[in-house]
This record gives structure tokens, C-alpha cells and sequence, in this order.
């Protein structure tokens, strides 16, 4: 039988000092490293969930954005109208400008007529009836069926308070049938500081024709005359 026994070898066992191969293992300080990383990007996403802004919608965004585009648009729209605005204004500065300019032109204009006219007055020979006001001097016509006049009345003083009367022309004339007369025509308001002239047309009844007209100048709401002239009609 011992013929048959298999030979069994004795498997060599290394000693305490032979070389045994060890299972690795993950480094510890990488373990940290990963275990703050999960844990960094979990508190990350627990803040911006809990405390950060609520993210939108796909229906929210887009009304947002259309939002935007509109508020966009007001602000060109106004920024186009700020900018017509300012254009009108500078036009309107300009205009007043030059309507500023041509008002000191007609001012410096009108100074030197009045300076003409009061040089032109002073020369007018004094009313013959030596009254002030005076008639300095009146010229008639007959216009069709109105009584055309123009009548310069004068203060002697430059400086005299201003009068407050009224004219009343009587006219003496011919109707076509050949009979005359005399009619007093409606009065004419009459303020003056110094000077003034009175121009217009009144009315002639029933085809009158003036030839001689008598202006008398009375006080206002009275009857007191102060000037009276005869003029003839041309």
C-alpha cells in the first residue's frame, strides 16, 4: 500500500522576516479631501436653495424677458423724445433770440420817431385861440357817404398831466337836392398826454356833402369846451 501513497510536499512557510504583500488601502488625507468637497458642495446647494434666489421658470423667464424688451423699447421711445425736446427748445431759445433783437430794433426805432414827431410838433404853429389843448391842426375830405379826419391836438407842456375829453365835429353841408345844413356828428373819445391825433370816418346822413367843419374839444361827460376850430373841407 505504500507503494500507492502519494508524496506530499512540504509547502515552504516564509519567517517572520520574508516579504508579505499588503492589501492598499485609500489614503486618509484623500478621504478628507473628498468627504469636504461633498460636503462643501451639499452646503452650497442647501444655500442657494434656503437663502439664494428663487430660480425661475421657463413661462417666468420668458415673461421676464419680453419684460425687459419692452422696458427697453420705453427708454428708446423716451430718450428720442428727450432728444425732440431738447431740439424744440434750442428752436425756441433761437426764435427768442432773434424776436428779442428785432423788439430792440423796433424800440430803438420807435424812440427815434417819437424823438422825429416831437421835433415835428414843436414846429406845428400854436392853436390861434391860444387854448390848451389846442387844435394844432385837422384835414377833411368826404369819402362816399363818410366824413374822413384827421385832427392834431397838443398840450403846450411836455410834461402836462393827461386830459380826458372828447371831440364833437359839427359839419356844415350840402345835400344832393341842393338844400344845406348843419348836423353835429357822434362824439369822439379823446385822451392826450402831451400830444395825440385822431383819425377816422364818420358817417354823413342821407348823401350830406361837408364843406366846412367846426372841432370843439369839451371836458369829458360835459359840455365845457376847451378848443374850437373851423376847418374846411376840401
Amino acid at each position: 500500500m505504500a507503494l500507492f501513497r502519494s508524496r506530499q510536499h512540504n509547502v515552504f512557510q516564509p519567517t517572520s522576516y520574508a516579504y508579505a504583500r499588503r492589501k492598499r488601502r485609500i489614503p486618509r488625507w484623500l478621504v478628507l479631501i473628498i468627504t469636504g468637497i461633498v460636503l462643501g458642495a451639499g452646503g452650497l446647494l442647501f444655500i442657494q436653495k434656503s437663502y439664494g434666489p428663487t430660480r425661475l421658470t421657463a413661462e417666468q423667464s420668458r415673461e421676464l424677458h419680453e419684460s425687459l424688451n419692452s422696458s427697453n423699447m420705453e427708454i428708446q421711445r423716451l430718450e428720442s423724445q428727450l432728444e425732440q425736446t431738447r431740439h424744440d427748445l434750442n428752436q425756441t431759445q433761437d426764435r427768442n433770440q432773434t424776436l428779442e433783437t428785432e423788439l430792440d430794433t423796433i424800440s430803438r426805432q420807435n424812440d427815434e420817431l417819437k424823438s422825429d414827431i416831437l421835433l415835428l410838433a414843436s414846429a406845428v404853429a400854436p392853436d390861434p385861440r391860444g387854448t390848451t389843448p389846442g387844435i394844432r391842426g385837422a384835414n377833411f375830405a368826404n369819402v362816399d357817404d363818410m366824413l374822413d379826419y384827421q385832427v392834431l391836438i397838443m398840450q403846450d407842456d411836455p410834461n402836462a398831466d393827461l386830459y380826458k375829453g372828447e371831440m364833437v365835429l359839427i359839419v356844415q353841408g350840402i345835400y344832393p337836392n341842393g338844400r344845406s345844413n348843419t348836423i353835429a356828428l357822434d362824439p369822439v373819445p379823446l385822451e392826450l398826454g402831451h400830444y395825440t391825433q385822431l383819425s377816422g370816418q364818420l358817417p354823413l346822413p342821407d348823401g350830406l356833402k361837408a364843406r366846412q367843419v367846426t372841432i370843439r374839444i369839451n371836458d369829458e361827460g360835459t359840455e365845457k369846451q376847451r378848443a374850437m376850430r373851423v376847418i374846411n373841407v376840401r
